[in-house]
């Protein structure tokens, strides 16, 4: 059997790229394309105070949403009895950074006791219409959390 200069080559070439380190790769479920939202505490009393910390990198980075605005709720996400509007806990313009923290005071609202309430953010951002021209969308995610009335 013969080897020609160019096969070893080939093959000394292949075998170091198996045995290469893989290069990192982001990875992002689907349910991040508007940002990942984490709490601390997650269970509050009306008038204490909240830390809410967004990640807007797979959003960003792999999903191409980039935030025009950002809105932070208290939602009743399930069987919300019609009393219970959305409270808005903040409301600003994207600042460019791939996440997003701040501290808010629990408003002192009407609160109902066995009730599931999240914090939810909506995210907007522009995409592209059929035409060419940029028009607004919101998508959202909620993180659970416990409002001790």
């Amino acid at each position: 059997m013969q080897f020609t200069i160019a096969a070893i080559i080939a093959a000394a070439a292949a075998a170091g790229l198996v045995g290469a380190a893989p290069q990192p790769r982001q990875s992002c479920s689907e349910a991040t394309q508007f940002g990942v939202l984490s709490l601390s505490p997650t269970t509050v009393a009306p008038g204490e105070i909240l830390s809410v910390n967004a990640d807007f990198s797979c959003a960003i980075n792999y999903f191409h949403n980039i935030p025009e605005f950002t809105d932070y709720y208290i939602t009743v996400p399930v069987n919300n009895n019609g009393h219970e509007p959305p409270i808005l806990l903040s409301r600003s313009a994207f600042n460019g950074n791939t996440s997003n923290s701040l501290s808010v005071v629990v408003p002192i609202a009407y609160y109902f006791a066995n009730t599931s309430y999240a914090v939810t953010l909506a995210t907007t951002y522009p995409v592209n219409g059929p035409n060419g021209m940029l028009y607004s969308v919101v998508g959202s995610v909620d993180a659970p959390i416990t409002i001790n009335v």
